[in-house]
């Protein structure tokens, strides 16, 4: 059994997840909200007013979405 679990995010929060692999000083205002919900899924993290992606949220971002798997079919 798989502890894994598959995240229903949008697609500004998926576009958002992956910004935050580098690092950023600010995300664009119209993100806030996108960032808000990753973070409190756990798969953000906001230190000194800088976002950051959490190691679950590298996990998720590497396994995707099955939502997005159906649009790149």
């Amino acid at each position: 059994m798989s502890d894994d679990i598959d995240y229903d995010l949008t697609p500004e929060q998926w576009e958002t997840l992956k910004s935050l692999r580098t690092p950023v000083s600010r995300l664009s205002g119209s993100r806030d909200f996108a960032l808000e919900r990753l973070v409190a899924l756990g798969l953000a993290t906001i230190s000194e007013n800088v976002p950051a992606m959490t190691p679950e949220g590298r996990k998720a971002l590497i396994r995707g979405s099955f939502k997005l798997w159906d649009v790149a079919a």
